[in-house]
């Protein structure tokens, strides 16, 4: 195996640490040369379509990429803002912020964002950080439930990296934060807050992007990740079963998808006669085009166009404070272990967790 020019190590050097977080990447600008290279990358990684090389790829040189590349980009100007893809522009903040409040909690550490595909890309920021010294890794992918299709690809994208370096650096990568309390609280608190601006809907309908129902059927735990997320805010909210749906969003192609779908559900809600539904979209904690195009836009008008009254978007976690708090707590639980943190604050935590041990010890006595 060739190896990688690398920095010369250094005996007595510094050892650093980096979290980087990690979403799926979007196009550099909102025409269809760039949405095109952009879809190329996504979709010819084997982990997105699971269909042999030899059959996908006349589908997707000949078909796909040549007649989806001007649609999709025209999707994508309806979005884009001024600075730009609004995923990109929430994740730099995401990790800005994650950032700043890690450094609050005392932890000396390097935080970037990476995407999957498009830029910065997932092996450049790697590289990146190896050369400014950071010899533990936490990758943190920007998806709270885990599938195949996204968290598994960041991992290849990972150790495909690596495997051509010879100096490795000590690596953790997060899983999954379906089910984690600060992630369901913040979930909570955004619709909570909306609804204090707007009232309450008829319905609540969470909508995750869909995959395909094969994935299910080959051991994938997404589907039930994303219906433990939904189950999990409905109870924090107080919900009752017949207060909420989960969908499925974004298919492609002719095979069956995860159901039931988010659109054909919405038009069938209006022609119930239910007036007003609020759309959530759990499964993506940064708004990008499946949320502002997708379900905005073009599920909103499905809603109105079927009868319905009244349609809400509940947008992503994005900045939400609740969110940032979240994320610093998910990435500090992965960091335990790892020398992070200053002499001093290393002191002030552990006095703060000696106070909290002592304080519930107190009221367990009281109580007993």
């Amino acid at each position: 195996m060739a190896f990688r020019k690398e920095p010369p190590y250094t005996h007595g050097t510094a050892e650093q640490t980096a979290v980087v977080l990690v979403n799926l990447g979007t196009p550099d600008a909102p025409t269809a040369p760039a949405v095109r290279r952009y879809l190329k990358q996504f979709l010819s990684d084997p982990r997105v379509v699971e269909i042999p090389r030899a059959l996908w790829a006349p589908i997707l040189h000949g078909i796909i990429l040549p007649f989806r590349s001007a649609r999709s980009a025209a999707k994508y100007a309806s979005i884009w803002g001024a600075d730009g893809s609004p995923l990109k522009v929430h994740t730099e903040k995401q990790a800005m912020l994650l950032r700043g409040y890690l450094g609050e909690r005392g932890h000396q550490v390097q935080v970037a964002h990476a995407m999957r595909y498009g830029a910065p890309s997932l092996p450049q920021v790697l590289q990146q950080l190896q050369e400014q010294g950071c010899s533990r890794i936490l990758v943190l992918p920007a998806y709270p439930q885990y599938a195949g299709s996204t968290t598994a690809s960041v991992y290849d994208a990972v150790f495909a990296h690596y495997a051509a370096q010879r100096n490795v650096p000590e690596l953790r990568l997060v899983r999954h934060y379906h089910d984690h309390e600060a992630y369901i609280e913040a979930l909570k608190h955004s619709v909570l807050a909306h609804w204090d601006a707007h009232g309450r809907p008829d319905k609540l309908v969470m909508s995750f992007h869909g995959v395909p129902r094969r994935t299910l059927e080959l051991g994938d735990p997404y589907h039930c990740e994303c219906h433990k997320t939904a189950r999990l805010v409905a109870t924090q909210l107080g919900l009752t079963d017949e207060q909420y749906l989960v969908t499925f969003q974004s298919r492609f192609g002719k095979a069956e998808w995860l159901q039931p779908y988010t659109a054909p559900t919405l038009r069938r809600l209006a022609q119930q006669g239910i007036r007003r539904v609020d759309v959530m979209c759990p499964g993506f904690v940064a708004d990008c085009l499946e949320t502002l195009e997708e379900i905005d836009m073009e599920v909103r008008q499905d809603f109105l166009d079927a009868g319905g009254r009244e349609f809400h978007y509940i947008p992503c976690l994005n900045e939400n404070p609740a969110w940032i708090h979240a994320l610093t707590d998910i990435a500090e639980e992965h960091l335990l272990g790892w020398p992070t943190m200053s002499n001093a604050a290393a002191r002030d935590a552990q006095a703060r967790e000696l106070a909290i041990s002592r304080e519930q010890a107190r009221r367990l006595g009281a109580v007993q």
